[in-house]
Order: structure tokens, then C-alpha cells, then sequence
């Protein structure tokens, strides 16, 4: 078959957006260093969650299923979920949403995520949230990147694959690259995992979850 002259190729209209927030926290300089020390007096103190990890496979430390007043505990941890907040707020612009006057965005959780060397986390999504994402405090070279799935995945069936470098846009997975300071957030239902951290430190980040109550 010819190819159609990009005079004559008909209009394509990109539908079903799914967006990505991402923003550089740059103006607190003194913000990370204070983040990582919560976290690592957090992961000291914290036998439950050492236990829990080891015992779930976490390559490394989360506060997940252990402590849930970490921005009670920390003033920089809670620095960081007003920060987190006023994101969420303009995502939410962002994303047209009608949150009304009798709800709104509330930080429904927040954890601590120490990956060693070495370690990952498979693909998930996080249900019973609307918003989602991560505050990256420590990423050596060669952390983990996350890495986003095409939602529409499970329906497309018998189609081809996509072709090798094609636009980014077309890609059944995408990878981000965090920094130092990247906050990072989208909808909850988007499946997404922690690549293998292939750095000979440790990455650490501070995770959390908005719910529309």
C-alpha cells in the first residue's frame, strides 16, 4: 500500500488522555537532607516495618503497612504532604474534575520507600485513591526509573506491536527518569512499577495517595 501524502493524511484527534504531573521542588533547599533523615530514622526505629518488608519481599525498608503518622512524627514529612497537596489540587484542575463542595482531595496515605541495591516492585496500581505518586529524595545513577503501562493494554488483543522507536506517546510502557526533588503524580488506576535499581546506593522516595472524601 502507498503511503498517503502528509498533504492528504486525514486528521487524528487524540482521545482518552492520560496525563503525568510532574514538578521539580526546587525553591527548599534544605528539604531533601531533612526528608532523608526522617527516612532513615524512620526505617531505625521502625521494627515493624523492617519485619514487614523482609517478610513481603521488599528488597530493602517501606513504612507501608507500619507507620501511618509520619507527617506528625517528621516536620519535614509533613512539609512535604502540604506540598503534596497544593500539587494535587492543580493536577485535579488539570484533569477537569468536578470535585463539588461537599467532597474534596484529602491525603489518605503516605509511606516511606528505602530500595537497595538490586531491588524492584512489580506492577500495581493503587485502588480506593483517586490520585497517586511520589516524591523522590535520594536517586543515585543508575536508580530505578518507574515505569508507566498503556491502561488500554488488556484490550488490544491481536494488535501488532509497536514499531521500535516509535513516539513516545505509542508506547505500551513508559519510563520516567526522577530527580532529586521530582514530585511525581497521576490517577490511581494507572498501573505503573519500580524498574530494578541497577545503582550501588540506595533510592529513596515518599509515596502517597489522595481519596475524593
Amino acid at each position: 500500500m502507498a503511503d498517503v501524502s502528509p498533504l492528504l493524511a486525514p486528521p487524528v484527534e487524540f482521545l482518552f488522555a492520560t496525563r503525568l504531573y510532574r514538578a521539580e521542588i526546587a525553591d527548599e533547599p534544605d528539604l531533601n537532607a531533612a526528608l532523608l533523615a526522617a527516612c532513615l530514622d524512620a526505617e531505625a526505629v521502625d521494627a515493624e516495618g523492617r519485619a514487614w518488608s523482609e517478610r513481603n519481599g521488599y528488597t530493602g525498608y517501606t513504612s507501608f503497612e507500619s507507620i501511618d503518622d509520619l507527617a506528625r512524627r517528621y516536620a519535614a514529612v509533613g512539609r512535604l504532604s502540604e506540598i503534596a497537596g497544593t500539587h494535587a489540587q492543580r493536577f485535579a484542575r488539570m484533569l477537569d474534575w468536578d470535585l463539588g463542595t461537599k467532597r474534596r482531595l484529602a491525603m489518605s496515605s503516605l509511606w516511606i520507600n528505602i530500595l537497595n541495591p538490586g531491588g524492584f516492585h512489580g506492577s500495581h496500581l493503587h485502588p480506593l485513591s483517586v490520585l497517586s505518586g511520589t516524591y523522590y529524595v535520594s536517586v543515585p545513577p543508575g536508580a530505578s526509573t518507574i515505569s508507566f503501562e498503556d491502561p488500554r493494554l488488556p484490550l488490544m488483543m491481536g494488535a501488532p506491536p509497536r514499531r521500535e522507536g516509535c513516539a513516545r506517546e505509542s508506547r505500551s510502557h513508559v519510563g520516567v527518569v526522577p530527580r532529586p526533588g521530582s514530585l511525581l503524580m497521576w490517577e490511581s488506576w494507572l498501573r505503573h512499577e519500580v524498574t530494578l535499581n541497577r545503582a550501588e546506593e540506595r533510592r529513596v522516595s515518599i509515596s502517597f495517595n489522595f481519596s475524593w472524601r
